[in-house]
């Protein structure tokens, strides 16, 4: 049986117009600032005026660890989308923008597959209405301010060694990971070794996503701690006096884009930050705009429960004050023949053991996401290999966790699919039976934090950390930031720091290469193992088969 790719499928959509799209939720016309006939953004005035109005229920759709084999949590959280729009229910969608850098690179786009997509699928993984440019453009007039102080005399005095402020670039480029500026003689400036992030690890794409407004934006810019004297003390973004531009730079991208899905219900897409990198979630904003539209809002938080899912309840509810009804968490046969030990070249042929060897990284992420005191369903995302005695040892499996399993059809079928699912959770988020608590609380000290995720969410038995680390911690805690919550940077492979362990590994210890203090967003990034805040290209890249085809349309794209 052949199947159409997902750009064909998308490309087939009758969309309609925008203005159609934000009429459903309540949104006037002269409140949408369209870009083209298919996408707009919500204007500030608008958002404003939904304070006071009642929030809707809130499902959070996370998964297990990704594996080569697949597992559609984007797919899923557009299919629920759906699903519950098709059973009479008034559900919204919240997801993150696409990042240049995978698609160009290996995990492809990020707007969901099948009969269950976001549309306009190209240019939602391309350009679209040009936020992380923005992004980008903002980050590097911040440094090239810092740079420019420096070359005019350096009146704050900043010692140039302790400059903290990267560039970035939304691409995978791993030869810009460490770089030496300002060569080339005095015109230049100083000569000083620095390098390059992705521009969804930068911080001022997590302020984006965690500010409320444009003052908070602006606030939480200035907050941004760029360089430290050679006393130690703070240089900010504000004694820069680089907030105000930065805010006018990102005045628009603050404003969350609607657009639709195959089946034409809305869609937010808003906001990018990695999830192994940075927090993972769309935006505050977008979240709580969509809350006061829609009964239900169906959102993400990117790679496995234990980033991901793990950010979005410890930074993301904890800083906007929201709290998931639910919890849908992906899973595919495929990927549990995967963690049992099955290669990716075999996983066409039936293996009902090797489906109940991996279940274990299933169960583990069923036990973290309870920790969290919210219900979970696990929705099994077809794939039409699967054999019905595999399915069923997922389900009796999730069973014996204490949970459901519900397997959904929604790539292949659109919301005919996943009508099961979407009643269910709808069901228990009518409920109101969570009892939402984040995992540690604000006044735990910052490396008790580091453990507590360590130990508790991925099951080390430690967490190595050399003094300067453990100092440089207690530094910030001494100079107030010591409520700031913990943002782990790690591999998504694996519950450990090595992407190779599949499953769910214990005895593994937690190395912390290095802490960076994220002022202005509001946490402690800790960076565990190898990963890398700048990732490379794959052997093979995506960029190879993206072109125009005769008719000037795009393929390649996935």
């Amino acid at each position: 049986m052949t199947f159409k790719t997902d750009i064909e499928i998308a490309r087939e959509g009758q969309k309609k117009p925008i203005q159609e799209v934000g009429a459903r939720l309540g949104i006037q016309s002269e409140h949408l600032l369209p870009f083209g006939h298919d996408k707009a953004k919500v204007s500030a005035e608008f958002i404003k005026s939904l304070e006071g109005k009642k929030d809707g229920k809130l499902i959070l759709v996370t998964a297990i660890n990704p594996t080569p084999a697949g597992e559609g949590k984007t797919t899923t959280t557009v299919g629920l989308g759906d699903g519950l729009n098709s059973i009479g229910k008034k559900a919204a969608i919240c997801i993150r923008e696409a990042s240049l850098g995978p698609c160009f690179g290996m995990k492809g786009g990020a707007a969901g597959g099948g009969y269950a997509q976001v549309i306009p699928m190209e240019d939602m993984n391309l350009h679209f209405t040009g936020d992380f440019h923005a992004i980008t453009s903002a980050h590097n007039l911040l440094s090239a301010m810092i740079d420019n102080h420096i070359y005019w005399g350096n009146a704050l005095e900043i010692d140039e060694r302790r400059v903290t402020w990267r560039r970035v670039m939304d691409m995978n480029d791993r030869a810009l990971r460490d770089t030496v500026t300002s060569l080339g003689g005095v015109a230049n400036g100083f000569p000083r070794q620095t390098g390059f992030d992705i521009t969804v690890a930068s911080e001022v794409m997590a302020i984006l996503c965690l500010a409320n407004d444009l003052d908070d934006l602006k606030k939480r810019l200035g907050d941004i701690i760029v360089a430290y004297r050679r006393d130690r003390t703070p240089i900010y973004a504000r004694d820069i006096k680089a907030d105000g531009a930065m805010t006018v730079l990102l005045q628009q991208a603050m404003q969350p884009n609607l657009v639709q899905t195959l089946e034409n219900n809305p869609a937010f897409v808003h906001g990018g930050p990695f999830a192994n990198i940075a927090h993972g979630c769309n935006s505050v904003i977008a979240t709580k705009t969509a809350l006061k539209l829609a009964d239900y809002v169906v959102t993400e938080a990117g790679f496995g429960a234990d980033l991901g899912a793990e950010k979005f309840m410890n930074i993301k509810c904890r800083k906007a004050g929201i709290a998931p009804d639910c919890v849908v968490l992906v899973a595919t046969v495929r990927a549990m023949k995967m963690n049992g030990g099955v290669a990716k070249a075999d996983l066409g042929a039936e293996n009902v053991e090797a489906v109940q060897q991996g279940c274990d990284n299933l169960g583990r992420h069923i036990a973290n996401l309870k920790s969290f005191g919210v219900p979970v369903v696990v929705g099994i995302n077809h794939f039409t290999s699967d054999t019905d005695a595999e399915v069923q040892a997922v389900m009796d499996y999730v069973a014996s966790q204490g949970s459901e399993a519900i397997l959904c059809k929604h790539w292949e079928k659109g919301s005919a699919g996943i009508q099961e699912l979407a009643t269910r959770v709808a069901e228990i988020a009518d409920a109101d039976v969570a009892q939402f608590a984040p995992l540690y609380r604000d006044n735990m000290p910052l490396f008790e934090k580091i453990e507590r995720i360590a130990k508790s969410i991925y099951r080390a038995d430690e967490v190595l950390a050399d003094k300067k680390i453990r100092d440089q911690l207690r530094a910030w805690e001494q100079d107030g930031y010591g409520d700031l919550p913990v943002c782990m940077a790690k591999t998504q492979y694996s519950f450990s720091t090595d992407p190779n362990l599949r499953g769910a590994p214990t005895g593994h210890s937690v190395p912390i290469r290095e802490v960076r203090l994220s002022a202005g967003a509001g946490f402690v990034v800790a960076i565990c193992g190898e990963i890398m805040t700048m990732p490379g290209l794959p052997r093979v890249p995506s960029a190879e088969q993206i072109k125009l085809n005769d008719a000037g349309e795009i393929e390649g794209l996935f």
